[in-house]
């Protein structure tokens, strides 16, 4: 496997593709969004939403990648994947949290990463509502803009669990009675617990306003672009059993090793992959 990247592509490159990319699908989430916008339910049962917002805010950024790399694979989360032999693949959520966003709750985000060979080397969350961007490349850090300002991102040092503060979308993303217990069991051993962040929780994470993030059930468009993200700023992100966790899954984001070994004691009894 060649991990090499950096000879194939430029960086500035990816930071320019990134930002055009959000700018672009920012126009749309925007203009749709605290609006009454159609919502479409994706299962036959349960409650997975999307919305046009989400369809053609995806279009938008695959216009832009198509643009600057046409050979370069696409995985989306509403359109069909754009197949390469290429070892690129950019991986997109147009909003991950649509419950948020039809909610008028701005904890929503638009999410973009690139992946060599399967690993991610880039990432970008955006959201655009507040105005911010958050930006990582593997080996240069990672960053938020905001009002045309930027600052470079770094996780917290706190180191036992008992000061942590951890996020989770909700607790009933949990998938069993055994790894809800889990969870459970983990919560009441932190600080404090908040619910509902979506992908604005890894970002607060990278930022250093939390120490913790545990979720299951995540698909690969929901996690990818945030690897990079919280590993830039000096955090890990791995699956339940310490593994990558590219493909989603049962993940957990720490803001250091010491809280992350701490955490995972808690959970690695309950990892399934």
């Amino acid at each position: 496997m060649n991990s090499d990247w950096n000879s194939e592509i430029k960086i500035s490159e990816i930071n320019d593709l990134l930002r055009e990319a959000s700018a672009e699908a920012s126009k749309i989430t925007n203009a749709y969004f605290r609006t009454f916008i159609a919502i479409e339910n994706k299962l036959d049962q349960g409650f997975d939403p999307v919305t046009e917002a989400d369809k053609q805010a995806e279009m938008a950024i695959r216009k832009v990648i198509n643009k600057y790399f046409p050979n370069h694979g696409i995985s989306g989360e509403e359109l069909a994947n754009q197949q390469s032999d290429s070892p690129f693949n950019w991986v997109i959520d147009p909003i991950d949290g649509t419950r948020a966003f039809i909610s008028g709750l701005p904890v929503w985000g638009t999410l973009i990463a690139l992946t060599h060979n399967n690993l991610p080397i880039a990432g970008l969350m955006s959201q655009p509502h507040i105005g911010e961007n958050f930006i990582a490349i593997k080996g240069e850090g990672a960053l938020v803009e905001r009002n045309a300002e930027s600052a470079t991102l770094k996780t917290s040092q706190v180191t036992d669990l008992d000061d942590a503060r951890m996020f989770t979308t909700s607790p009933r993303i949990f998938l069993t009675e055994q790894t809800g217990s889990a969870y459970d069991r983990l919560e009441d051993a932190v600080k404090l617990a908040r619910y509902g962040l979506d992908c604005y929780g890894y970002a607060m994470l990278a930022a250093g306003h939390g120490e913790l993030v545990v979720e299951e059930g995540l698909k690969d468009v929901d996690i990818a672009a945030m690897i990079p993200l919280v590993e830039e700023a000096g955090g890990i992100v791995t699956t339940w059993s310490g593994k990558s966790a590219v493909h989603g899954g049962q993940v957990i984001a720490a803001a250091n090793e010491d809280i992350y070994k701490k955490a995972l004691k808690y959970l690695a009894p309950h990892a399934t992959d």
